[in-house]
């Protein structure tokens, strides 16, 4: 079976969603979802980073965040993936609830089923990447490991 996710109010898998309001203390700040953390993180060392952080809404963060008349840093391709692991391991690690249904989902496959989106969900027709599935999968057995050692 593949679980596939999308919308924050999709149960019981919608927190896998970064727009999920799970916020988490990371880097000294907290961060109301990882919408928000993933977004400011692509101007680190700039005012915009704060702007995004406070944002209302993750759906504020994201369109902060993807506006090309931010200074992107100039190393974001090479970064992104690992940011968004970090941002999400925390976002877990700070929540109990939400630790578990990661969990509990054992070994199946985890997708991000978002049409538009080829490079993180698997975009309208499914050949798209699902990059934010598969550090889903990473952070589960990243914390699969932590159980074991005791957390």
């Amino acid at each position: 079976m593949t679980i596939y996710f999308y919308n924050t109010d999709e149960k019981p898998y919608g927190c896998f969603s970064n727009f999920s309001q799970q916020g988490f203390e990371l880097d000294g700040l907290w961060w109301q979802t990882s919408e928000h953390y993933f977004q400011a993180q692509k101007f680190v060392g700039t005012p915009h980073v704060e702007e995004i952080r406070l944002a209302k809404t993750p759906a504020e963060a994201a369109k902060m965040g993807r506006s090309r008349t931010r200074p992107l840093r100039s190393d974001w391709e090479e970064v992104k993936d690992s940011i968004m692991q970090q941002g999400l391991l925390c976002k877990f690690q700070t929540h109990a609830d939400i630790r578990e249904i990661l969990l509990s989902t054992g070994e199946e496959v985890i997708v991000e089923n978002a049409p538009q989106d080829y490079y993180w969900g698997c975009g309208q027709d499914g050949s798209g990447k699902n990059h934010l599935g598969e550090i889903l999968m990473t952070v589960r057995a990243i914390l699969r490991g932590s159980i074991s050692e005791g957390l």
